[in-house]
């Protein structure tokens, strides 16, 4: 097994000759003379430090100011420093402590002392670092389990309304082509981290869930809706966005907002006329412009209990109609260019759906 890598960081050169003979037998040992060469060997990525014997006194830059660099950099922040001084302990000892060492060791070195102190901070680092492993992946399995239940629920409702749950996986295809063309342009002007990009796919299923509470009667009719019931369908984006609400209480990783977005605003309108609440230009939250094109698309190209399927190029037409009303104009642009990528989806999905 690979020894643990312990960096030494003295510019006494025989304090560091007897360190590394009290050391060498059991761990990797490399050297500085100051702090300076210290933190460019720390901050190399050919460099793994378990741990940092550190002294205080040094010339170029002190232990004091290696320590607080290092815990200001994510790469070093982590890695336990044990500080040495021949100087006045009452004195350095208390504020080596308060600036994240793990430790204070006196010279001249007891070498059963300094093994026993490295061994026992070793163990605790890399006890605190299995724990953290573990609640990270427990954690990551939770979030994992959360979206497949809810995206389970999003293709029941689909069934509802006669979608077999294609619906669902159609949008977030579409999604991904129109997310992915538009950050990848600078052009456009959105600034989408790539952690939120995930987060934006991973809120598509969710964007009809509220449908759960409209009737069967109105879900399901083949014919045009009455304004009642045109009503009572519009109420799908706000009960839909109270449901995630109450079920994704914990937004720990930013998830709700992305799903609460998509579900509430996906149906309003780039001139204000839309629904719920009437918002307009970039009021609108902006996973909810990139929802309402892709799910105009899907419905105009895809059969409705309602309506026929459109072809790809009537569909396009009323999109770019949709420019100075319906939609983020910005965003019509960049669909118009990736319009091809999205008839080649089209193609491939129907030869999913049973034939006629």
């Amino acid at each position: 097994m690979k020894k643990e890598c312990i960096m030494l960081v003295d510019d006494i050169e025989i304090n560091r000759v007897i360190l590394k003979g009290i050391l060498e037998n059991d761990y990797e040992i490399v050297e500085a003379a100051d702090g300076a060469e210290a933190l460019d060997m720390l901050l190399s990525e050919n460099t793994m430090i378990s741990l940092v014997v550190l002294d205080i006194i040094m010339p170029v830059m002190d232990g004091y100011e290696l320590l607080q660099l290092m815990k200001r950099h994510v790469r070093t922040e982590s890695i336990p420093v044990i500080m040495i001084s021949a100087e006045d302990a009452s004195v350095h000892e208390s504020r080596a402590l308060s600036l994240g060492a793990v430790d204070f060791i006196p010279t001249p070195f007891n070498p059963d002392v300094v093994r026993i102190r490295i061994t026992n901070h070793l163990r605790l680092k890399n006890y605190n670092e299995t724990i953290e492993n573990m609640a990270e992946k427990k954690a990551a399995q939770l979030i994992n389990t959360r979206e497949k239940v809810l995206e389970t629920m999003a293709n029941i409702i689909e069934y509802r309304d006669s979608e077999s749950g294609l619906h669902v996986k159609r949008t977030k295809s579409l999604m991904g082509i129109l997310l992915n063309h538009v950050c990848n342009e600078r052009k456009y002007g959105f600034d989408i981290s790539q952690y939120d990009q995930k987060l934006f796919l991973k809120s598509v299923p969710l964007h009809d869930i509220g449908k759960i509470a409209i009737p069967d009667r109105i879900l399901q009719k083949p014919g045009r809706l009455s304004t009642e019931e045109y009503d009572i369908i519009k109420t799908h984006v706000t009960i839909g966005s109270d449901i995630i609400l109450l079920l994704l209480q914990d937004d720990h990783d930013g998830y709700m907002s992305f799903c609460y977005d998509v579900c509430r605003y996906h149906h309003e309108r780039w001139d204000g006329t839309g629904y719920p609440e009437g918002l307009s230009g970039k009021d609108i939250p902006v996973p909810a412009r990139f929802m309402s094109i892709v799910d105009v698309y899907d419905a105009l190209v895809f059969s409705r209990i309602y309506k026929p399927p459109f072809s790809h190029e009537k569909a396009v037409e009323i999109i770019a109609e949709g420019m100075s009303g319906q939609f983020d104009p910005i965003l019509v642009m960049a669909f118009l260019e990736v319009e091809g990528e999205f008839e080649e989806m089209k193609k491939s999905e129907e030869a999913l759906l049973p034939s006629q």
